[in-house]
């Protein structure tokens, strides 16, 4: 064998090792970014206040000493999946009490949201918030997680649960768009 083919069979043999050193064994790259959600858990969540769906104010500061839980979606344009989910949120007595607070986030116009109450009545029992100009979505970075079927223009299907504090406790993104008050009840008896 020439030195020219062994330092060629040298040089590929550190090629394919450092691929496979960068991959996960699927051959897919591997992620060094940290999952976004599971780098909130135990900070505080980000302020924010927005108007709701029939105009009042909402400061999430303001609800210190309750658990919150905070429901990112895509609105009006996702029916049924999100307007089903939506309405079993806000109208679950177990995730709407003197100790819990559940909203809706999205990015809506309040117009819209007044006819499709008018379509499906159960979503005026919910608190659902309009962040119009993306501001709290993008400061909370949900715009590009899997369960966004619109990466970067809307969020997806997402959870999180705050303590009493404002601590983000519990995330879920859910890109199967599944009604999941039973497992944020779960998670509300853990805190």
């Amino acid at each position: 064998m020439s030195k020219r083919l062994i330092i060629i069979l040298v040089l590929i043999a550190g090629l394919m090792f450092a691929v496979a050193q960068l991959t996960d064994g699927s051959g897919q790259k591997e992620s060094k970014v940290k999952d976004p959600l599971a780098t909130m858990v135990g900070k505080p969540a980000p302020e924010f206040t927005l108007k709701s769906h029939n105009g009042k104010q909402f400061t999430l500061n303001q609800q210190r000493g309750k658990k919150v839980i905070l429901f990112f979606n895509e609105g009006i344009m996702c029916y049924p999946a999100c307007w089903n989910q939506m309405a079993a949120l806000g109208s679950d007595p177990k995730l709407n009490s003197d100790q819990v607070v559940s909203v809706s986030i999205v990015n809506d116009q309040a117009e819209q949201w007044a006819q499709a109450v008018k379509k499906m009545p159960e979503l005026g029992k919910g608190l659902i918030l309009l962040d119009t100009d993306k501001r709290v979505v993008n400061m909370y970075g949900m715009l590009n997680l899997p369960s966004s079927m619109h990466k970067g223009g809307m969020a997806g299907h997402t959870y999180l649960i705050l303590d009493e504090q404002g601590i983000v406790r519990y995330t879920l993104d859910d890109p199967a768009m599944a009604i999941q008050n039973e497992t944020l009840i779960n998670e509300l008896t853990k805190l």
